[in-house]
């Protein structure tokens, strides 16, 4: 296959692109408890106990992944100190990579438009959007297995040595952020592609080369065997068998789901290219007759069965997998050439966020929110909607209703449907993110800041809302509150007769100072 350079500047411009959607007002939402107030705070208290290799969470260890993350995080923290923006910035510009990365791989065996597109479809699809702007570690996980597998094809393509020891390298990064599952995904994808080629003498010669051996060994063991040596069994316990082996053999959590979990999550994570993936599916019995195309969707099919056999269940599990939808629906965009039939999930969504907060509002009253806090949190629906939320809606949909007309004749179907797809991603960062995240998480966030004013001990009381801490600045052990403490705690979960002032009651959150 012909490899097509791709000029210096278009690079800057392929990064650029999917940068600006990412960093846009990244800071303008509280952070989401549980992940994103857990791994912030973890970074937090790096600093307080000065304590850079190992993650604590509310002064007891947090095992639940490995270092690099935090380590990214701690950065920018430094830079720019303990606020949104600083702790999402690393998932933001790994997003960023990530959508790079995929958009040059395609550009360079496929052409200028299906290099673009792919990242532009990586950029706008809910899911990666969704976790390229939270403050957690699988937006840097997924650009580092994305950077793997494609340096993994590029040497199996060419036989070439330098991708081989980059594909090490992404791994190795990998196992710092997640785990084994860096290791598990490009190995196993891999594997089934030289298989399925008669080419297992090739991945044998790759898999064992000790050059790269050397360098995945150099940037993992060092950390391992260190927190090892600190932490022994309790970090061989609680990361290994907990965080990976019960993860997969049962539902941790709570989180489970059928068997068919991912056959359903995966259109919602790809929106709203839906009707693309539609036309790639059904492009699957020739694509497999070619070997770049059977890669990728080896790659997309070893994740998502991996995935469903998986005890826990997650959506953005399925993203790991995602990655090569991304090129395929690129390669195959003019199977779509009415851009209105293809742009009615993306419509569908416009008019669904268009109308959030009136559904917002009837929820709180129709019962539809069983839970006694959310019911709470979802009340406030007038007081946190911001004023120009139906304004941005509402322009966005028609900007983008008229960009399908006007564009007709400069652009396909892909094309006027990517820049409606932009005016929706830049939606969700100015306007529906900041409402839902101020409905969900505003209370916990000023309840945090209002804890700052009053000295003494503070704790969480029947509440795991680790974002508290970010916010109050303190370390917050959840346990039960005793007299003299300052306690954060849900409205429904008071005790009758309590005898304690409120310090700060906003939605289901309250701040007492127990007598």
């Amino acid at each position: 296959m012909n490899i097509e350079i791709v000029p210096r500047h278009a690079r800057w411009l392929l990064f650029l692109f999917p940068a600006v959607l990412f960093l846009m007002n990244l800071g303008g939402a509280p952070l989401f408890d549980v992940d994103e107030g857990a791994f912030s705070e973890a970074t937090r208290e790096m600093f307080v106990r000065g304590d850079f290799l190992s993650t604590w969470l509310n002064g007891a260890p947090r095992f639940d992944k490995p270092i690099l993350i935090y380590w990214c995080q701690a950065l920018f923290v430094w830079l720019f100190g303990p606020n949104e923006w600083s702790f999402r910035l690393p998932s933001a510009l790994a997003a960023s990579a990530w959508c790079y990365a995929v958009g040059l791989f395609a550009w360079q065996r496929f052409g200028r438009t299906a290099g673009w597109l792919a990242c532009g479809i990586a950029a706008t699809s809910l899911g990666v959007h969704v976790i390229g702007r939270a403050a957690t570690a699988d937006a840097l996980l997924n650009m580092l297995l994305t950077l793997a597998l494609l340096d993994g094809w590029r040497h199996l393509e060419s036989g070439a040595r330098a991708p081989l020891l980059r594909s090490f390298a992404w791994i190795g990064l990998g196992v710092l952020t997640k785990g084994p599952i860096a290791l598990l995904v490009p190995g196993a994808t891999t594997f089934l592609f030289c298989l399925s080629s008669a080419r297992l003498r090739d991945w044998m010669r790759s898999v064992f080369n000790p050059a790269g051996w050397a360098i995945l060994l150099a940037i993992t063991v060092p950390w391992y065997a260190t927190i090892l040596a600190i932490h022994g069994q309790d970090f061989i316990d609680g990361f290994i068998l907990k965080h990976n082996v019960e993860r997969f053999s049962s539902s941790l959590e709570g989180h489970s789901g059928s068997l068919f979990y991912y056959v359903l999550m995966v259109p919602v994570l790809v929106l709203p290219w839906l009707v693309w993936l539609i036309a790639a599916l059904r492009r699957l019995p020739a694509d497999w007759r070619e070997p770049l195309p059977r890669f990728l969707w080896i790659w997309f099919g070893f994740v998502t069965i991996f995935f469903s056999l998986s005890g826990t269940k997650l959506p953005h599990y399925a993203l790991y997998g995602c990655t090569p939808l991304f090129v395929l629906l690129a390669m195959h965009r003019e199977r779509v050439r009415n851009a209105w039939a293809g742009s009615l999930p993306l419509i569908g969504l416009m008019l669904l966020f268009l109308a959030l907060p009136w559904l917002m509002a009837h929820a709180a009253t129709a019962g539809w929110v069983k839970d006694a806090y959310y019911q709470l949190q979802v009340s406030r629906v007038a007081e946190a909607i911001p004023s120009a939320y139906p304004w941005l809606a509402g322009l966005a949909l028609l900007g983008g209703v008229a960009s399908l007309h006007l564009l007709r004749y400069r652009m396909d179907a892909s094309g006027r449907v990517l820049v409606l797809a932009c005016l929706h991603t830049l939606l969700l960062a100015l306007a529906v993110a900041p409402f839902v995240g101020d409905l969900l998480q505003g209370p916990v966030k000023r309840a945090g800041l209002a804890a700052r004013q009053h000295e003494g001990q503070t704790v969480l009381w029947n509440f795991h809302a680790p974002s508290f801490s970010v916010y109050s600045q303190r370390v917050t052990p959840t346990v039960q509150a005793q007299p003299g403490q300052i306690a954060l705690t849900r409205r429904d979960r008071l005790p009758a007769g309590l005898d304690a002032d409120v310090l700060f009651q906003e939605g289901g959150v309250v701040l007492l100072h127990l007598k």
